[in-house]
This record gives structure tokens, sequence and C-alpha cells, in this order.
């Protein structure tokens, strides 16, 4: 296998979203030795749902940690002024690049309130990314960003959701304080539901064929499995 080596040179911001798909492969050819099944990229996530005062609901806030593979991948190449750490100002145009590529993927994130998906001919309606940086801690980038609703919502029943359709990327939620609620009125309650999967059909994904997850193939939605789902109830 021929890996191309990312070489150290000024990048404008067209082309870190050009090499941010190359990453995606590069960490998943490092991770698997060879590009043979899904997933390619793993990530830990912690989540806040954010509140304002008269109870609304203003948006979603993710620190999602990526693993090591893709970590080296993406900052092999950035010049760093500190021998084994990165600033946020550093890892600043990587963060840009990568917050715009999440858009396609309408940020593996979805918000239902009281039995209504927030979104508008399957856009989720979530304003664009504000508050978006890496950190680099221990050999891993955690991404951290919010997604501000395009307008505030009262709901008394909340479900947010995390995952990706495709299994490209397997979400899985921090074992320690996953979800927090940030404003919250008194008397609301958070609770992790189970995923329609279990570790067994995690392996079995992970040991299918490549073949299996493209348009058609018997494992294309295989990561509706993998939904992390969380209910906040308020009474």
């Amino acid at each position: 296998m021929i890996l191309r080596v990312w070489m150290p040179r000024p990048m404008g911001m067209g082309t870190m979203r050009r090499l941010f798909g190359w990453l995606l492969a590069a960490a998943m050819m490092l991770a698997s030795g060879a590009a043979s099944a899904h997933p390619h990229v793993w990530i830990t996530a912690t989540s806040e749902l954010l509140y304002a005062e008269d109870g609304s609901i203003t948006g979603v806030r993710h620190a999602w940690t990526f693993d090591g593979a893709f970590s080296a991948n993406a900052v092999q190449g950035l010049q760093r002024k500190t021998d084994g750490a990165y600033s946020r100002e550093e890892l600043a145009p990587l963060a840009q690049a990568q917050v715009e590529s999440l858009k396609q993927g309408a940020y593996f994130t979805s918000l239902k309130t009281d039995g209504a998906f927030l979104e508008v001919n399957g856009k989720v309606r979530f304003a664009e990314p504000i508050d978006y940086f890496y950190d680099y801690k221990d050999d891993h980038l955690t991404l951290h960003f919010t997604l501000p609703l395009k307008a505030p919502v009262k709901s008394k029943a909340v479900l947010l959701e995390i995952y990706d359709r495709t299994f490209f990327i397997d979400f899985q939620l921090a074992k320690d304080h996953p979800v927090k609620l940030v404003g919250a009125p008194a008397g609301c309650e958070v609770r992790l539901l189970p995923s329609m999967g279990n570790e067994r059909d995690r392996k079995m994904a992970q040991e299918a064929s490549e073949e299996s997850f493209k348009e058609g193939g018997a494992n294309v939605a295989v990561g509706l499995l993998f939904d992390n789902k969380i209910s906040v109830s308020c009474s």
C-alpha cells in the first residue's frame, strides 16, 4: 500500500477543506491496516443541551474526541511552537475545515421535540456552528462546537440523536457524564436510551465487506443500529 505523505507547507482554507476528506481516508487506512470494513473513524462524544432563561432550547454543544489514528493524521504537517503540544490557534484552520465538512452530514445530530423533528426538507434547523475549536491532549484531538437552533423551541420532551447512518464513523457516548443540561428549568431529567444494536452487531458490521456498505448493500444504513439516543423530559 502506498500512502501519500502530507508535507508541511502553507495552506489556504480551500486546500484544508480538500485535505479533510483525505484525512478521513488516511485515518481509515492506518486504523485498519487496509480499507476493508466499517467503521473507519471512532468518536467519543459528550454533549450539552443549552437552555435560555425562559426554558426554551437554544442549541447543542458537542465535544467529540477522535481516535488516535485519525488525530495523528490530522495534525501531521502542522507547525507547532511547543514540542508535543498544539495550541488552539495552531489548530484553528483544521477546526474550521472540519466543521465546514460536517455540514454535508447535518453534523450527525438531530433533535426531536414533542414528536416532531426540527427538520425542513431533510435539513435540520440548526444555524451555522459557532464557538468551534480543537484541543489536543494525550495524542487525541477533541473538536468542540456549538449548534444553535435557528429559532429557540420550548418543549417538555426532547430526543437528541447522534449517529452516522453509514457507520463510517462510530459514535459512542463518553462513559462519564456524557450529557449535561445547561440552564435547564427545574424538574428536567436525562435518560440514555438503548440502541437497537449490541456489541455482537457491532462486531458483525466491523467484519462485513466494504461492498455491503455501498448504496444498495445490506449494510448501507447499519449505523442506525448504533444511534445514540438521549431523552430529556421536563415536568
